[in-house]
C-alpha cells in the first residue's frame, strides 16, 4: 500500500507514519507545511526507511498537491494536515478557514482528478480518508454519546471549519463518486504531542514548577482516546472500511477536566515527585473559562467495533501513564518547543 500522509509532522499524522512504516510493509510520502505545531524529529526514527519520503508542501497550493501526487501515485490519501487548537482559532481564525477548508477543497480537487486517470483496478482500490474531529457535533448535555448520525452543531472557529471541511468530502463522494472515508475522533494524547494542548501542557508546567491553568469550573468532559489507539484505527478504516461511510472512533475514556489534571498530578507525584515534598496538585489554578467552551463531548465508537473489529487497547490510566512518562524521559524534545513557541501563553480570549 501506498500511503500519503497530509500533516505527517504533527501529532497524529506522525503516529499514522510511525506506525505504517514500522508496524506494515506501506510505502508512505508524509506531505506537511512546518507549521509551528509540526515536528520533523517526531517522525525521525523511520526518517530513514527506503519506505518513507517526505515533502514539504501547503494543501491548499494546488501544485505542489498535484505534483506529490502525481510522483508518489498513492493507493491511499489519508488527510491529516490542519489547524487544531480551538483558543487558536478564536483570535485567528483565518488560518483556519485556508488550510482546513481551502486545504482540504484543493486536495479533493487534485484526488478526484488523480482517482479518476487511474485504471479500473487500481481507481478500485483507491481510497481519500478525511479525518476529522468530535468538535463538529458541538456539545451533549450530561447523557447521550455522538453517533455517525448525529447533526453537525459546531460552535467555534476550529470546529465550523472543521465541519465545512467534512461536508465538502461527503459531498465529493455523493456527486462524483470518489470513494471516500471519514472519521471523527474524541480528544487524542501520547507522545509528542504539541505542549499547548491540555495533557502535555500540564505535564510541562508542573516540571516547570508553574501553576496548572483549569478552564472555569473544570467539569467539561471529554472523551480521551490514546493516539496510538487512534492510528489503528484509521489503518483499520482505510484499509477495510467501505467507501462513502464515516466511522466515529473514541478511547471509551470519558472524563472531566479537573479529572483529568489530577490524573496528571498523581502520575508525577508517583514518579517524579517535587523537590519541596509538596504535591502537584497544589499548582491547579483555576482561570476564567474559554468562550463558548463545549460542556461535553462523548463518542459512541460500536460502528468500527462491530464492522472492523478495532477497539481501544490503553485504558485512560495506561496510556497517562506512557504519556507522562514519554515527557519525563524526553525533555529534549520539548523543552526546545517551549523555548521557540511559548504555548503555554493563554490565548482564546479576544474572539
Amino acid at each position: 500500500m501506498r500511503v500519503l500522509v497530509t500533516g505527517g509532522c504533527g501529532f497524529i499524522g506522525s503516529a499514522l507514519v510511525r506506525h505504517l512504516i514500522e508496524r506494515t510493509n506501506s510505502s508512505v510520502l508524509n506531505f506537511d507545511k512546518l507549521t509551528y505545531a509540526a515536528n520533523l524529529t517526531s517522525v525521525a526514527q523511520v526518517s530513514q526507511s527506503e519506505r518513507y519520503r517526505f515533502v514539504q508542501g501547503d494543501v491548499a497550493n494546488k501544485e505542489a498537491v498535484e505534483a506529490a501526487v502525481q510522483e508518489f501515485r498513492p493507493n491511499v490519501i489519508a488527510h491529516l494536515a490542519a489547524e487544531s487548537h480551538v483558543d487558536r482559532s478564536i483570535d485567528g481564525p483565518r488560518e483556519f478557514i485556508d488550510t482546513n477548508i481551502v486545504g482540504t477543497f484543493t486536495l479533493l480537487e487534485v484526488a478526484l482528478k488523480y482517482w479518476r486517470r487511474l485504471s479500473s483496478d487500481e481507481a478500485n482500490v483507491f481510497r481519500y480518508h478525511h479525518i476529522s474531529t468530535d468538535e463538529v457535533f458541538g456539545s451533549l448535555g450530561d447523557e447521550g454519546l455522538f453517533t455517525e448520525g448525529t447533526p453537525y452543531d459546531p460552535r467555534s472557529p476550529y470546529s465550523a471549519s472543521k465541519a465545512a471541511s467534512d461536508h465538502l468530502v461527503s459531498a465529493w463522494g455523493h456527486t462524483y463518486g470518489l470513494p471516500v472515508l471519514l472519521t471523527n475522533c474524541s480528544n487524542n494524547y501520547g507522545p509528542y504531542h504539541f505542549p499547548e494542548k491540555l495533557i502535555p501542557l500540564l505535564i510541562v508546567r508542573a516540571l516547570a514548577g508553574e501553576n496548572l491553568p483549569v478552564y472555569g469550573d473544570g467539569l467539561n468532559v471529554r472523551d480521551w482516546l490514546f493516539v496510538e489507539d487512534h492510528v489503528r484505527a484509521l489503518h483499520a478504516v482505510f484499509e477495510r472500511g467501505v467507501p462513502g461511510n464515516r466511522y466515529n472512533i473514541g478511547g471509551n475514556s470519558e472524563r472531566t477536566n479537573i479529572d483529568v489534571v489530577r490524573a496528571v498530578c498523581a502520575i508525577l507525584d508517583r514518579v517524579q515527585p517535587r523537590k519541596d515534598g509538596k504535591l502537584y496538585e497544589e499548582q491547579i489554578t483555576f482561570v476564567s473559562d474559554r468562550p463558548g467552551h463545549d460542556r461535553r463531548y462523548a463518542i459512541d465508537a460500536q460502528k468500527i467495533k462491530r464492522e472492523l473489529g478495532w477497539a481501544p487497547e490503553e485504558s485512560f490510566e495506561s496510556g497517562l501513564e506512557k504519556t507522562v512518562l514519554w515527557y519525563i524521559e524526553n525533555r529534549e524534545w520539548w523543552q526546545k518547543i517551549v523555548a521557540r513557541e511559548n504555548p503555554s501563553s493563554r490565548r482564546g480570549l479576544t474572539g
